[in-house]
């Protein structure tokens, strides 16, 4: 795993959302600085001495939550930790994916390594022991209510490190304590706090939206690329996209898609000036940048957010070790586990990426309508009738946009209060997180349809118009460069045929970041 990749140093202060992707997603792994082991170290000695003296510090001598005014003796401080994470490792449903786990564990190491948790370093180290050797422990989805931090799902990762629960290892799900024998790694006994600061953070919400956030941006620009071949399909004016009309309105995010649009039809032989065929195309062709610009200033904020969670502090209580006395220091209480920031920029990516699909699905009908598609054939197939063509594939994006605006309704707007009222407002930010990874997905699959029925649109206008030899060869040179792409794993459908497969196909050329590769060979997603 991530054998060729330079080990990632973690600081606490630095991590970035690649490094996210490249950690999860394709096994980097990862090692504790030196600045970092220092900081964990004095930040740890500072529990010691309160466990030591009897000192009455949240968390470290008291029960938590409702329970945080019961003090716990010295003697039975390791079964209250360990009490701790096997009580609240009560996740439910699916298991999330390796990749999400592998984030969050990541991200809970960074975190430590800030030093503000009073964590042992060899707890941390057990942590990346399971980064670097492949070991995933098996999260429920369910069961956070993103404020206390992510409990439930962090609680699962922790009982791993014990050697109790479920992990993924050597591409078998097992008992965590049979992959740590295999592993030749010894089960973790959490001391003082160290249960605590494994659990009581945002690593869930935050890891699910980091790769979301990685994915989104991607997208956003493959639904331009995907726009452009529509706009090619059916003989758009391209006069909507001129750079005046957009300084006019000062729109950050629509000046950057309008140029990115200029640049993707430019030198195609299909497009028209106004006046040409007709005075305006409809708004899903006209409005691309102002409907694709808004949702490239919601990705910009999110990804603002995401960047700074990344590198916070996220637990309580928090230990601030004294500058002058490292001896000494203060254990505050607060509320950094609150994840209200990242619960509306999900929420937000998740309305962003749901507009994408909408109007992918308006330009969908378009193409497939004959009343709207400027002469192409009915559902974009020969002989219509006796074959349905791209009918249907219309109706699929039609239910994945109308799913999406189910999965769109806010989840921060919700709050229901727990542990007797003490923790009496939620977050709800891994629901969100998980909303707008589904609608991603759905996403992905709308604009795969596109795609497909804008090649199809551009096959039979070549043909019937008598334009050229090959499709490619009247299309802007991006446009040319994915249809290649395309058509080299899905061919033009002459009649009917099954086609979810082509849809399949066409997805992780998106997802993956093909598509965009092809239109635009020199590109850096963030």
């Amino acid at each position: 795993m991530g054998s060729n990749m330079e080990t990632l140093e973690i600081t606490g202060q630095n991590l970035t959302i690649k490094d996210v992707v490249t950690t999860a997603r394709y096994g980097r792994s990862v090692a504790l600085s030196e600045a970092a082991i220092k900081r964990i170290e004095q930040s740890r000695s500072i529990v010691d001495r309160c466990v030591d003296e009897s000192l009455i510090r949240y968390g470290i001598t008291t029960g938590f939550g409702k329970f945080s005014d019961v003090v716990i003796s010295k003697e039975n401080n390791t079964l209250l930790q360990k009490n701790l994470v096997m009580s609240h490792a009560v996740g439910v449903g699916n298991p999330l994916p390796e990749e999400v786990v592998r984030a969050m564990m990541l991200l809970r190491v960074n975190a430590l390594a800030v030093g503000n948790s009073g964590i042992r370093c060899e707890t941390v180290n057990a942590l990346i022991n399971f980064l670097n050797r492949g070991i995933t422990p098996v999260v429920p989805e369910k069961g956070s209510l993103g404020a206390s931090g992510d409990l439930a799902p962090l609680s699962h990762i922790a009982i791993a490190l014990c050697g109790m629960g479920e992990v993924y290892y050597a591409g078998k799900r097992m008992p965590a304590e049979e992959a740590l024998k295999l592993a030749d790694i010894k089960p973790v006994v959490l001391t003082a706090k160290e249960g605590l600061a494994l659990i009581n953070g945002t690593q869930c919400m935050t890891g699910i939206g980091a790769l979301a956030v990685f994915d989104a941006r991607k997208l956003m620009l493959t639904a331009d690329v995907i726009a452009a071949l529509t706009v090619q399909a059916l003989k758009g004016i391209t006069d909507a996209f001129d750079e005046r009309i957009h300084r006019a309105r000062g729109q950050k995010g629509q000046i950057e898609c309008a140029e990115h649009m200029r640049e993707l039809l430019k030198g195609s032989r299909l497009v028209t000036r106004q006046g040409e065929e007709r005075v305006q195309d409809a708004y899903v062709l006209r409005c691309i940048p102002q409907i694709h610009g808004a949702s490239r200033d919601a990705v910009g904020y999110v990804l603002d957010v995401i960047n700074r969670e990344l590198n916070a502090v996220t637990d309580n209580p928090l230990i601030f070790v004294n500058e002058n006395d490292p001896s000494g220091g203060d254990i505050l209480s607060g509320g950094n586990f609150h994840g209200q920031p990242v619960a509306l920029a999900m929420d937000f990516l998740g309305i962003a990426l749901s507009e994408l699909a909408n109007v992918s699905e308006r330009r969908i009908e378009r193409l497939v309508n004959p009343a709207l598609s400027n002469k192409l054939p009915p559902f974009l197939v020969k002989d219509g009738g006796v074959n349905s063509g791209f009918m249907i594939m219309q109706y699929t994006a039609a239910s994945l946009v109308s799913e999406n605006k189910v999965l769109a309704h806010p989840a921060s707007v919700d709050s229901i209060p727990s542990s007797a009222n003490q923790e009496d407002h939620v977050s709800m930010g891994t629901i969100a997180a998980r909303k707008a990874r589904t609608i991603l997905e759905n996403a992905q699959n709308v604009l795969a349809i596109e795609l497909l029925s804008a090649l199809q649109a551009v096959d039979l206008r070549t043909e019937s118009e008598g334009l050229g030899k090959s499709p490619q060869s009247v299309l802007s040179a991006p446009a040319a460069a994915v249809y290649g792409l395309v058509r080299s794993a899905v061919p033009m459908v002459d009649k009917d045929r099954i086609m979810y497969e082509d849809i399949e196909k066409v997805r992780r050329l998106i997802a993956d970041g093909a598509v965009l590769r092809a239109a635009e060979q020199t590109l850096e997603i963030l």
